[in-house]
């Protein structure tokens, strides 16, 4: 699935993940391939992508996430 991380500064990631690890304001959500349409708010914690090349993680202060038509799009703060 296609992903993107954008804060206020900059892109912090536009690429594929088999597996999307968000910190949700209400519990932890995993998402993989062809999830069911979303969209929630992010608390502060880790956004954990699994790629191609392994596990990258992002530091987020909370923000919110869209999952729709196999694309993560993820503001974080």
């Amino acid at each position: 699935m296609k992903v993107e991380i954008l804060s206020p500064e900059a892109s912090l990631f536009d690429g594929d993940a088999s597996y999307v690890y968000l910190p949700g304001a209400d519990g932890s959500l995993g998402i993989l391939d062809n999830h069911a349409p979303l969209i929630t708010a992010l608390k502060a914690g880790e956004v954990k992508l699994t790629t191609q090349d392994g596990e990258q993680k992002f530091e987020v202060k909370g923000g919110t996430v869209e999952v729709l038509n196999n694309r993560v799009v993820i503001l974080a703060e």
